[in-house]
């Protein structure tokens, strides 16, 4: 396996560490420095990892380590057994989900093992059961591989910081570094937001001392340019009755947005299948040959897009992965459901990637930037935004490039005022 300079140095740099962290920005190649560490720390991994990258990875390890490897699929229970019991002079290398893993009472036991968390900010809510499992195991060395630090949520950092063997607490952790203010909650209480940080250099310096090594893409690589270019369109008529009366029937279906909620979800999705929004798409898709990716958040969406799609086509979401059409064919169209593929996925073959409808988690927006624009990329990348203007989709883009997540509560008194 052939490494960048940038890839050698952060191996060098974390050379005396057995619990390290590479909190590199997306798309500098964590993956390979992440398994060449893990490789070189001993005879037993146990690598997490999203649903849909399970064999991505199992993929790479074949591919570059047999067949000095033995590769289990740790969410098939005969290999489940096998991985536990097994003792040989080569390399063991378990891969399982996330989702899986507290399912797995056999892991539970493991000792004296290297475990490595792809996306290990998913862990980040340590009061998850998978979040849970995995803070009391017992490994002997860890790795973490994770692009989101370098977004600025360092609130995220707690747990993470915990299995790189710093014991601080989360209470003292929030204090030293992050700002908070008080926020009035629509139902009359209070709840602290964090609205910045503080004592960022420092916080870095002692993370670097358990292990953790941060690098930015700008610092190492010299990728194309980005454009991101707003398209507009009208709402929809059924849209406009729903935002009124917060009731309407779809297709027999019969919708009601009485809670903040619920009227905030089927809002989007009334735009996400609309004919305006649809036919916007239409013609954007005709205008090049190139290949396209396109995020979505809601299957009525992925049905309504494939309906006007006459080109090879490829998915990605929960039930399926195919990017057959995207690997053979230069006009294809990947269409991404954003909980599936806005993290981990390498679409670099493509440079149009066009956000049919926003997602609500700043996180799967910033990491579906770089599902283009990322080593081996050579042309400019456009990022096309279908907006209804005045709608709820404005104000959840609005949100995502301050950093928040639509979810807060603290958005629906906006919400909630302008329907007043």
């Amino acid at each position: 396996m052939k490494l960048y300079e940038h890839q050698k140095k952060g191996l060098e740099d974390t050379k005396r560490f057995n619990k390290v962290a590479y909190f590199w920005d997306m798309g500098t190649g964590k993956t390979f420095v992440g398994s060449e560490k893990a490789i070189s720390l001993g005879k037993n991994i146990l690598l997490v990892c999203q649903l849909s990258k399970l064999d991505d990875w199992k993929k790479h390890f074949l591919e570059y380590y047999a067949p000095k490897i033995v590769l289990y699929d740790l969410t098939k229970k005969e290999e489940l057994e096998q991985y536990v019991k097994t003792q040989c002079s080569y390399i063991k290398v378990g891969v399982i989900n996330y989702d899986k893993i507290f399912r797995r009472n056999e892991l539970k036991n493991l000792k004296d093992f290297t475990l490595m968390l792809d996306e290990s900010s998913i862990i980040q809510n340590e009061n998850t059961s998978r979040a849970s499992v995995i803070l009391k195991m017992n490994f002997e060395n860890i790795i973490l591989l994770s692009g989101t630090p370098i977004s600025g949520k360092y609130e995220k950092l707690w747990s993470q910081s915990h299995l790189l063997g710093w014991k601080i607490s989360k209470k003292l952790f929030l204090k030293h570094y992050t700002i908070t203010e008080k926020f009035e909650l629509p139902n009359g209480n209070f709840t602290n937001k964090i609205v910045g940080y503080k004592n960022v250099e420092r916080l870095k310096r002692k993370l670097r001392e358990y292990g953790a090594n941060f690098l930015k893409t700008e610092e190492v690589i010299d990728l194309p340019k980005q454009t991101f270019v707003d398209i507009n369109h009208p709402t929809s008529k059924d849209y406009e009755i729903f935002k009124k009366d917060r009731i309407i029937t779809i297709d027999d279906e019969v919708l009601v947005g009485d809670m903040p909620l619920t009227n905030r979800l089927y809002q989007r999705m009334l735009l996400g299948i609309s004919d305006e929004k649809l036919s916007v798409l239409k013609d954007l898709i005709d205008s090049t040959n190139r290949r396209i990716v396109i995020f979505y958040n809601f299957n009525k969406e992925l049905e309504k897009i494939k309906s006007i799609i006459d080109r090879p086509l490829s998915i990605v979401n929960g039930d399926e992965k195919d990017l057959s059409a995207y690997e053979n064919y230069d006009n294809s169209i990947t269409l991404v459901n954003y909980q599936a593929g806005a993290k981990g996925l390498n679409l670099q073959k493509a440079n149009i990637l066009i956000y049919y409808s926003p997602t609500v988690s700043c996180e799967d927006y910033m990491q579906s930037k770089k599902r283009i624009h990322r080593i081996g990329q050579e042309l400019s990348c456009f990022y096309y935004r279908l907006i209804a203007p005045t709608s709820v989709e404005t104000r959840i883009y609005n949100a995502l490039e301050r950093g928040e997540d639509y979810t807060n509560e603290l958005f629906i008194q906006e919400e909630e005022n302008e329907i007043e």
